[in-house]
């Protein structure tokens, strides 16, 4: 699957930290990671904190598939609101998905700093805002769902709103939200990991896997082995290859990043923002002093058509930009896009899909992919040891 086209900001500012060798003999060991992008690299450190041996493969470069293509903007809040999410899952594993994520951002901030990355980890206020008047009760609706339960939030008012130079009717201030660089975090923590004994391997294609006794056996495409007692698939929107349940909507998404300001827009100094458009638009500030944003969603996923209509979404949302925020000049500077995918509740995937297999998956979908992968770590090991865990539950198979 092509899920990123042009090259994303990231990647330019970061160029190739590492590079790894393919694989070119077969060979075993206790677990095997396949995917090489945050999910994959958050589970690797998990599991090689925890003393096990683990070799890791990508088809691609390493971090090159959706983990380039993200805008690295951390929020506890969910694809699907709280007030929602209270009706879709029940209280108990809606709220406590939105504490997790929170949760996992303050995690995310340890191992960035126990790696010692230089991923511009930062913390701001998120700023969920309405631009249209009918929303309005909705926005009311879920703050007071959020307060009620115990989050940090604040509203705002459209004077409020205007002092940090966004037109908007109202908003939802919170205190937990983050920016970082997720592809360099992810290659951070894979050379930390490599140190420790990670064994990893690009440019290595699994082709099948198959258990034989008590062993699990992927075959790559070249026909070499690789033996081990557990699989863990950490391959986010490719998994839909490998999961035959119809687990996640794929959708195409679209990002800008603008030139660099001489200052950075006061607006931008301390807050993230999302609206609540359907789909939703979001902005950041980078390290550089740049501004990005992305959204547009389009319901397909081919990735020549996704890559054709690039252009025209450059022009649509720097314009959108413009009207959130008329008073900030924005100049896109690079453009990409990439296959983005939401479920049905907005939370992840976290277990087996055959409990006779030992064949795991950690799949964060949708604004949250990288703070569920957070989330991931504590699942991945007691789906190893098979012992319950919360996670194991709410995020399961066949919910």
């Amino acid at each position: 699957m092509d899920i990123r086209s042009n090259e994303p900001y990231w990647l330019i500012v970061n160029s190739l930290p590492q590079s790894y060798p393919s694989l070119q003999k077969s060979i075993s060991s206790e677990v095997l990671v396949i995917g090489a992008g945050i999910t994959g690299a958050l589970t690797a450190y998990k599991l090689i904190e925890e003393g096990k041996k683990v070799i890791m493969v990508d088809r691609r470069d390493i971090c090159n598939g959706s983990t380039a293509a993200s805008t690295s903007m951390l929020q506890y809040e969910i694809d699907v609101p709280l007030h929602k999410l209270i009706e879709q899952v029940g209280l108990t594993c809606a709220v406590s998905s939105y504490q997790n994520c929170e949760k996992a951002i303050k995690e995310l901030k340890k191992v960035a700093t126990k790696v010692k990355s230089s991923c511009d980890f930062e913390y701001k206020k998120s700023v969920y805002f309405t631009s249209s008047k009918k929303d309005i009760s909705f926005l009311k609706d879920e703050f007071e769902a959020r307060q009620e339960h115990g989050f940090k939030v604040k509203w705002l008012l459209k004077d409020e709103l205007q002092d940090l130079g966004l037109k908007a009717f109202a908003a939802i201030e919170s205190q937990s939200g983050a920016i970082m660089d997720v592809y360099k975090l992810a290659n951070d923590i894979l050379k930390y990991c490599s140190k420790k004994g990670l064994e990893i391997y690009d440019r290595t294609e699994i082709e099948e896997i198959k258990t034989n006794k008590e062993k699990t056996i992927a075959k790559t495409k070249s026909g070499l082995t690789i033996e081990v007692d557990h699989v863990v698939h950490c391959t986010g929107y490719e998994s839909t290859e490998t999961v035959k349940e119809n687990i996640v909507n794929l959708k195409s998404t679209f990002a800008l990043a603008s030139e660099a300001y001489e200052t950075l827009p006061q607006a931008f100094k301390k807050h993230i923002y999302w609206n609540t458009d359907a789909p939703y638009l979001y902005f950041r500030s980078t390290e550089d002093g740049r501004i990005v944003m992305g959204g547009g969603d389009r319901d397909f996923k081919n990735a020549t058509r996704r890559d054709a209509l690039l252009p025209k979404k450059e022009r649509e949302l720097a314009k959108k930009f413009q009207k959130c925020f008329p008073e900030i000049p924005f100049i896109a500077d690079y453009s990409w896009a990439g296959t983005f995918g939401e479920t049905k509740d907005g939370l992840p995937y976290f277990g087996k899909t055959d409990p006779q297999k030992n064949e795991h998956y950690i799949l964060g979908f949708g604004g949250n992919g990288i703070t569920f992968s957070a989330m991931g770590m504590d699942a991945i090991i007691h789906s190893i040891n098979k012992t319950p865990h919360p996670y194991l539950e709410y995020y399961k198979f066949n919910r």
